[in-house]
């Protein structure tokens, strides 16, 4: 086994080491897996739309992210950071190109990499399309939360001010990122359970749980941070630079009641993209977890790797 299998820390400037964790057959084809949020991690559930046998996987925690040190950091932390850290981990691994497979925010970051780095992409995976747009935004915390669970979208609006509930989400955000624990807990929180219920086809729980002690997760952290800058991305950067792709394979798998991450979207960037094909899940939502996503997933790495 290679020593690297064990994972490492990878210095890439500005304070920050991110976690990068090789898996699978060293001489495989090499992948690059990103993770959703922003802030979310890589985890070993994950491992499983790969084959061991086949493939050499590199999971990366990108900054402020799972293992990554320090945790939670957002200094530093852009879009263009997390291609520049991309591009460090492929250097010093001596890969020349990789696939690169992502969902939700993975898929955001991996189209962002790929549009910089073409010649460095062999094809992209990309589950539940997210293009780091407000509009998006919007959408899945607003007007798509407040018309599929109600509840939790009366219980988002109490997070915030009364004042500025004609727009809460850019005050949710500061609230969220506020130095203070009696701000940032409750509105990290409560953010948190409802991304969790808007995640799953059959949510475990449609309300919010009271309040409880102990570590807030990072994610909500990371997103509030993103989503506050426009996931630093000019707006409709993404679907504008598709032209980049030319010539780059895609499979773009998608749920018909994915909440978070609408099929308009996937339907908008495979109608830009001469070299992709969309995969559209019916009995799903967005979850990497349900079975019929994992296992498109799983089909359309498999595609692109022969």
């Amino acid at each position: 086994m290679d020593a690297e299998d064990e994972g490492f820390h990878l210095d890439v400037g500005d304070g920050h080491r991110i976690w990068v964790q090789p898996w699978g057959n060293p001489a495989g084809v090499p992948i690059l897996f990103l993770h959703g949020g922003p802030g979310s991690g890589c985890n070993p559930g994950q491992r499983t739309i790969f084959d061991a046998s086949r493939h050499r996987v590199i999971f990366v925690d990108q900054r402020g992210s799972g293992r990554s040190l320090p945790p939670r950091a957002r200094h530093a932390n852009t879009t263009q950071h997390l291609i520049m850290d991309l591009e460090r981990v492929r250097e010093h691994l001596g890969y020349r190109s990789w696939l690169v497979v992502g969902g939700s925010w993975g898929a955001t970051l991996a189209l962002a990499y790929g549009q910089e780095h073409p010649h460095r992409v062999t094809g992209l995976v990309l589950r539940a399309t997210f293009l780091g747009s407000r509009a998006e935004i919007d959408w899945a915390f607003g007007t798509g939360l407040a018309a599929f669970h109600p509840p939790m979208y009366e219980a988002l609006l109490d997070l915030v001010p009364p004042e500025d509930r004609q727009d809460p989400l850019p005050a949710l955000w500061r609230r969220i990122l506020d130095p203070d624990p009696s701000i940032h807990a409750p509105a990290a929180l409560g953010l948190f359970h409802i991304e969790r219920a808007l995640s799953e086809l059959v949510p475990p729980r449609t309300t919010l749980p009271p309040p409880q002690a102990g570590p807030l997760p990072a994610t909500p952290f990371m997103e509030a941070h993103y989503f506050l800058h426009g996931c630093f991305l000019p707006e409709g950067a993404l679907l504008a630079g598709v032209l980049s792709l030319r010539g780059i394979p895609g499979v773009i798998v998608q749920a018909r009641y994915d909440l978070l991450c609408r099929p308009a979207t996937a339907y908008r960037l495979a109608s830009r993209w001469a070299g992709a094909r969309l995969v559209m899940i019916e009995a799903a939502g967005h979850s990497l977890g349900h079975p019929d996503i994992a296992a498109a997933v799983r089909e359309a790495v498999a595609s692109l790797t022969p």
